[in-house]
C-alpha cells in the first residue's frame, strides 16, 4: 500500500490551498473530496482580493484543482468515512471500503449550512442575491430591501446586523422558535417587521431572488435575501474518531499558529475549525497548515 506524505480530506478553499502549497514542497499528496462542500454552492464571492466582480466557488475549485495537479497532487472523488491510527501512520477508509495510508492528515471538511427543504430553490441564488454571512456580503444589500429567512434568535440577530446597510428589512421566523421580548423590542425599534410564520415558497427569476410566499398565502417581495437558521452541521466527525478536541458546537480546536489539532500529526483548516467562516481565512489556514506539515515531515526525515 502506498503511503502518502499527506492526505487532505476536503477539496474546498482550505483543502485546495493546502494541496497547492504541499505540492510545491514536492510532497506526495492525495485529496479525498466528495465534491459537495459549501464552496460548491456559492455562486459568487464578492470580498476576495483579485476578484472585484466576484468569483464563484466552482471556479475557485476548478482553478485550484488544476493548479494543484500541476505539482502532482492527486484527487479522489469519494467520502472519507473512517480513520484509524496504525503505528505512526493513519489509515483512511472511504465509502467504497478502499483504504489509503498517510503520514500526516489534514481535515478540511468544512460545514453545511442548514437550509430547510422548502427553501431548496434558493440554492440557485446563493452568493448572487441570497447570502449567509453579513460580514462577507452585507455590502451587497446596501440600500436594498431584504428578507431574512431564519430561526429564532439567530435570524433576529442577523436581521439586526443588516441595519448597518439597509433600513428595509423583514424577518421571517420560519422555524417558530420563540424570541424573547427584549429581542422583539430591538427589532421593532429598528423598524424590522417580525413575522413568525412558516415559509412555503421561494420566488426567483433565475439567480435573482424576488421574495417568498408564507403559509398564510401572503407574499413578501424584496431585492435580496439572507439566511439565518443557525445550527449548521460541522463535519468534524472524522477527526473526532481520533480523539481530536472539539468545542460544544463541534468545531475543531486547533493551535493558532500551526493549525494542528490536539492529535499529533492531524491538522485542520477552514470552516471545520473554530474561527470566522471566511473564504480568505480558509485560504490562509490551508497554507499555514501546509507549512507546518512540511516542517514536521522535514524534522522526521532528519531523525
Amino acid at each position: 500500500m502506498k503511503t502518502y506524505d499527506c492526505i487532505i480530506v476536503g477539496g474546498g478553499i482550505a483543502g485546495l490551498s493546502a494541496a497547492i502549497m504541499l505540492g510545491r514542497y514536492k510532497h506526495n499528496v492525495l485529496v479525498i473530496d466528495k465534491m459537495n462542500g459549501r464552496s460548491t454552492l456559492c455562486r459568487s464571492y464578492h470580498n476576495l482580493l483579485g476578484w472585484p466582480d466576484g468569483v464563484s466557488g466552482q471556479t475557485l475549485r476548478t482553478l485550484g484543482r488544476e493548479h494543484a495537479e500541476k505539482y502532482g497532487v492527486k484527487f479522489l472523488k469519494k467520502l472519507a468515512a473512517k480513520v484509524e491510527k496504525q503505528g505512526k501512520d493513519f489509515l483512511i477508509e472511504t465509502d467504497d471500503r478502499s483504504i489509503y495510508k498517510t503520514k500526516k492528515l489534514l481535515i478540511a471538511t468544512g460545514v453545511t449550512d442548514r437550509i430547510p427543504e422548502v427553501l431548496s430553490e434558493i440554492k440557485h441564488c446563493l452568493g448572487i442575491s441570497v447570502y449567509v454571512c453579513p460580514d462577507c456580503d452585507g455590502y451587497e444589500v446596501d440600500g436594498k430591501s431584504v428578507i431574512v429567512m431564519g430561526a429564532g434568535k439567530a435570524g433576529a440577530k442577523l436581521a439586526l446586523s443588516l441595519t448597518y446597510w439597509t433600513k428595509d428589512i423583514h424577518y421571517v421566523n420560519h422555524d417558530g422558535e420563540e424570541i424573547n421580548a427584549a429581542l422583539k423590542n430591538e427589532l421593532s425599534n429598528k423598524n424590522i417587521e417580525y413575522i413568525k410564520e412558516r415559509l412555503t415558497k421561494v420566488m426567483r427569476d433565475g439567480e435573482w431572488f424576488k421574495g417568498v410566499e408564507l403559509e398564510s398565502g401572503r407574499r413578501l417581495f424584496a431585492d435580496r435575501g439572507f439566511l439565518g437558521f443557525g445550527g449548521n452541521r460541522v463535519h468534524s466527525d472524522l477527526a473526532a474518531q481520533l480523539g481530536a478536541e472539539r468545542l460544544e458546537n463541534k468545531h475543531l480546536v486547533i493551535h493558532a499558529r500551526t493549525k494542528e489539532t490536539s492529535v499529533q500529526n492531524v491538522w485542520a483548516a477552514g470552516d471545520v475549525a473554530a474561527h470566522s467562516e471566511q473564504a480568505a481565512i480558509a485560504m490562509g489556514d490551508g497554507i499555514q497548515a501546509a507549512i507546518w506539515i512540511h516542517k514536521r515531515l522535514l524534522e522526521e526525515q532528519r531523525t
